[in-house]
């Protein structure tokens, strides 16, 4: 086996030329962007906010009936396509004979979600999105375990999104 060497430098050598030539690259990159502040890809979060396109999936949002209840079915179709399991749904039957069975406690650890949008898809009856909001601040773990009122009749929503299906029958109506 044949060894190349190659013929050590001063700069190879010694720690201090590689400390000093990463403190002057960091200094010139400080001073660039300090005297150039409109070229800089930075928002001033809480007054400036960055806008999402259409196709972004942020915090999970149950849908409404015209008359407030909840449009899911209790299928568990969402809970079984969660990749990250951290949906979890109790049924129950309904008063009204012409439904099947209802949702009486759902539950989503955002903590766990993955927010691949997997439940949105598989869901029949567009029971469940992913809606736009993406900040979820809390101080514990348990604030982030979200059920039917953190879903469904949060404030932000103003009283819940009604379902798109819900529409398209109104359209067919002609109503």
């Amino acid at each position: 086996m044949i060894r190349v060497s190659k013929p050590k430098s001063l700069s190879s050598s010694w720690y201090l030329y590689g400390i000093l030539s990463g403190m002057g690259l960091t200094f010139k990159k400080m001073i660039k962007n300090l005297f150039n502040q409109k070229d800089m890809p930075t928002l001033n979060y809480p007054e400036e906010k960055y806008n999402y396109g259409p196709r972004f999936k942020g915090n999970h949002v149950l849908t409404v009936k015209k008359d407030g209840s909840l449009r899911c079915t209790a299928c568990m179709l969402c809970a079984t396509n969660c990749p990250a399991q951290c949906i979890k749904i109790k049924a129950s039957e309904h008063e009204d004979p012409t439904v099947e069975k209802h949702a009486i406690n759902y539950e989503i650890d955002i903590l766990r979600c993955v927010f691949c949008g997997f439940c949105e898809e598989a869901c029949p009856v567009d029971a469940i999105r992913m809606g736009p909001e993406w900040q979820t601040p809390g101080l514990n773990g348990s604030e982030f375990t979200y059920d039917i009122k953190k879903l469904a009749y949060r404030a932000q929503l103003k009283g819940g999104i009604q379902s798109k299906v819900d529409e398209k029958e109104r359209h067919q109506h002609g109503i």
